[in-house]
């Protein structure tokens, strides 16, 4: 392998991924002035989720392309190192940071590749397009929104998103040579969606992985998204990461950040993603089996030091609440009303008068919030709150108790939340 250029992440071997990659709030729309050469026949257009391009002696192959509106960027940067045709563009899974720019990226003569599943995705992506748009501007509105306006000043058009439907589709592999160089496709159905690939080019034992690994190789899989999405299956996932470790890569390319080398360095991170995943999935199993309660589970479940990974996008609490529910699902014989569409803040109201007002709840807020329990005191508030909508310290409680959590939390998803939160209680 080439040497990595060195204004870019240089990739390090001396401490575990999760302790020197960038965090998932430096994943930023598309906007370097030029490609970065990752390999000899590698060069990468970073984005909100990274484009490659594979130069063959017989055009171009490119791997993601980013939203629709980053797409004139990575065409830019691709053109200037290698404008020959582009014979094929591989998507590693159906999310739109994935195929957005394939309308803007691709030629006449330009094959889609997609694993089969690609269709099914996209049609639930679309049928969902609106539930999903909202429940992710929380975490992404502002990033995105400041990224087009910046690739808008720059080329003068926003290419629209695409919605590309593949013209090759494979199930479990799919093998072909272009230009000289071989390029295998292999099936992960553990990553972000159940349509995952990931793309070998065993001659240069480099691997390109996508969200395989979710946005943060090196950190737990995050098996549920606060955006909405279908459960991830944790042994699915160690599933895909043993096909991926049976390669022996010297090199991954993921879609966030810059790359991972050294084939022992990349099995050591995988093994020890693999058997965290497998520690929170063993765990919480037996926690239901020995009749724990989800709540219990959810904070006793703890990984062992040898096994400590990130958990910068996913959480190993919210893991076993993905994994009770989807074993169990949403009933979990607490109570009766669970069983009907009353939930049980739709009481507050009464037990708060019940109570003395909304007063005495927020003063036991505070109290709670002054001992740290946060979460307990936002509780409390919300009660306080649904009797006086209005209730200065409630609000104050409420502000104070996120702001606590924020502090603590190194979590993309729930720092964005909680950012999000204390936005709409200060205004």
């Amino acid at each position: 392998m080439t040497a990595v250029d060195d204004t870019w992440w240089t990739p390090r071997t001396d401490v575990p991924l999760h302790e020197w990659r960038p965090s998932a709030f430096s994943m930023q729309p598309a906007s370097m002035k030029a490609a970065r050469q990752v390999h000899d026949r590698i060069w990468v257009s970073a984005g909100l989720t990274h484009s490659y391009l594979v130069s063959t002696d017989d055009g171009r192959v490119i791997v993601g392309t980013g939203m629709g509106f980053e797409a004139p960027v990575h065409k830019r940067n691709f053109d200037a190192v290698d404008p020959s045709p582009t014979r094929a563009i591989i998507f590693t899974q159906g999310h739109p940071d994935h195929v957005g720019g394939a309308d803007h990226l691709r030629e006449e003569g330009t094959e889609l590749i997609a694993q089969s599943g690609n269709a099914e995705h996209l049609a639930q992506d679309a049928r969902l397009a609106d539930y999903r748009r909202d429940r992710s501007n929380f975490a992404f509105a502002t990033t995105v929104r400041e990224g087009a306006i910046r690739i808008l000043e720059e080329f003068g058009e926003l290419p629209e998103q695409a919605c590309p439907t593949p013209t090759v589709t494979f199930g479990d592999r799919y093998e072909m040579t272009i230009g000289g160089v071989d390029f295998e496709l292999i099936a992960t159905p553990g990553g972000e969606t159940f349509e995952s690939l990931v793309v070998w080019l065993p001659q240069f034992k480099v691997l390109l992985c996508g969200n395989l690994f979710s946005a943060l190789t090196g950190h737990i899989p995050n098996l549920v998204t606060l955006r909405g999405d279908r459960y991830r299956q944790p042994l699915m996932f160690v599933d895909s990461v043993e096909r991926v470790r049976a390669l022996r890569a010297e090199t991954l390319l993921p879609g966030h950040h810059g790359p991972i080398a050294g084939a022992d360095y990349i099995d050591q991170e995988l093994r020890r993603v693999r058997d965290a995943t497998l520690w929170v999935h063993d765990r919480t199993v037996e926690g239901m089996n020995s009749g724990m309660n989800l709540w219990d589970l959810m904070s006793s479940v703890e990984l062992p030091p040898e096994l400590r990974v990130g958990e910068g996008y996913g959480k190993v609490s919210w893991n076993v609440r993905a994994i009770w529910e989807q074993y169990a699902g949403w009933f979990k014989h607490e109570s009766t009303t669970e069983l009907y569409g009353s939930p049980r803040e739709s009481v507050d109201a009464e037990l708060v008068e019940l109570a003395g007002g909304a007063a005495p709840v927020a003063a036991r807020a505070r109290t709670a919030a002054d001992d740290g329990d946060h979460v307990r005191a936002i509780h409390l508030a919300e009660a306080a709150l649904r009797a006086s909508p209005e209730h200065s310290e409630a609000q104050a409680v409420m502000l104070d108790s996120h702001r606590a959590l924020l502090a603590d939390s190194d979590n993309f998803w729930l720092s964005s939340w909680l950012r999000h939160q204390i936005q709409e209680l200060e205004s």
